[in-house]
């Protein structure tokens, strides 16, 4: 069975990778200084950790596009290879939009992307999505059928802190909706509250042979520290992914804060094909809970890989293996004293 290095890729948050057709592997996630977009390509999972990264877009000085370059995902979609991110403003920080830089050919790593990143478009029936904070694009086929889920807030100029829910289109093309939103969920227990923010973000999307008959997508809920943690949602392969009664959710976290294990808030993961086609989890953690200040200053989340295991049924588990934990070197960051 093949072993993963723990972490994959020190520094690197959200992370995001994707087996392509040819059978190398893509990687992409949010640099420390949240200032540009990055990918890295090899043959192999473990190839991806001393591949030379390539920067294909940086940051604007003012406006929009210029601050918060965040959660990067390269998918190929609809012919053509794209990285859906988020991006905010300058000086509003906070106006954070999500965003799509298209390749102008067929090779991501040598061709060369449109300078100007494009904004994501609701469908034209439709004047809410990406009107208020907006993150955490991913996008999937189905049949046939491409769907993008996002986190989005609403309320932002009337509350403090608004919530941050998991809202699911058809697209029409990479960058347009074609169907109105629906809300598949909102935070709704204690666990998707901790730390003082309501927060359900990062979706992600797993189905397969392995998932028989369903499909599940895991998010990311409460604030970024040692309380952040992975949920669950499922729904039927053959029922309406538009309609919000398709959706089931776990009443409990499936992953979280492991103290003996030296794993503190993980979450925000992807799923991918391994080297010996299991399915993989890429996903970030810290190896410490104490944070001093803004957590946002503490890059310390660190991509590792989880083998994902099923159960009879086909339902995801993802169970911390101290054999696949921290198995080569790495340094952290001298945040602020810690671990200095």
């Amino acid at each position: 069975m093949a072993t993963y290095l723990s972490p994959l890729a020190p520094q690197r948050a959200d992370p995001y990778l994707y087996k392509h057709t040819n059978g190398k592997y893509y990687f992409t996630a949010t640099c420390p200084k949240y200032d540009h977009l990055e990918i890295r390509c090899a043959d192999t999972v473990n190839g991806i950790a001393t591949a030379p990264a390539r920067t294909v877009w940086k940051k604007h000085a003012f406006g929009a596009l210029a601050c918060h370059i965040w959660a990067p995902e390269l998918h190929y979609i609809m012919g053509k290879w794209v990285i859906y991110f988020a991006a905010g403003h300058k000086p509003h920080i906070w106006d954070i939009r999500p965003y799509a830089l298209i390749c102008k050919g067929s090779d991501p790593m040598k061709d060369a992307w449109e300078e100007e990143p494009v904004p994501m478009q609701p469908a034209k029936n439709d004047p809410y999505p990406f009107t208020d904070f907006s993150l955490d694009m991913t996008v999937f086929e189905h049949r046939g059928r491409w769907y993008a889920v996002w986190a989005q807030k609403f309320g932002c100029k009337r509350a403090e802190k608004p919530i941050s829910d998991l809202l699911i289109a058809e697209l029409e093309t990479p960058t347009k909706l074609k169907t109105v939103f629906t809300r598949i969920t909102s935070p709704d227990y204690d666990w998707e509250r901790d730390g003082g923010f309501w927060v359900n973000e990062g979706p992600a999307i797993l189905k397969g042979p392995e998932t028989k008959g369903k499909i599940y997508l895991t998010f990311s809920a409460s604030a970024t520290g040692a309380c952040y943690c992975m949920g669950m949602l499922r729904a039927d392969e053959d029922s309406d992914l538009l309609d919000p009664r398709s959706w089931q959710k776990d009443r409990w976290p499936v992953l979280k804060t492991d103290e003996k294990l030296k794993v503190f808030g993980p979450g925000h993961n992807c799923f991918v094909r391994g080297d010996e086609n299991e399915v993989l989890t890429l996903l970030h953690f810290r190896d410490y809970e104490k944070i001093h200040g803004d957590p946002l200053n503490d890059h310390n989340r660190h991509a590792h890989v989880l083998k994902v295991r099923f159960a009879e049924d086909g339902c995801p588990i993802f169970k911390l293996n101290p054999d696949e934990l921290y198995n080569t070197p790495y340094v952290n960051e001298k945040q602020k004293n810690i671990n200095a």
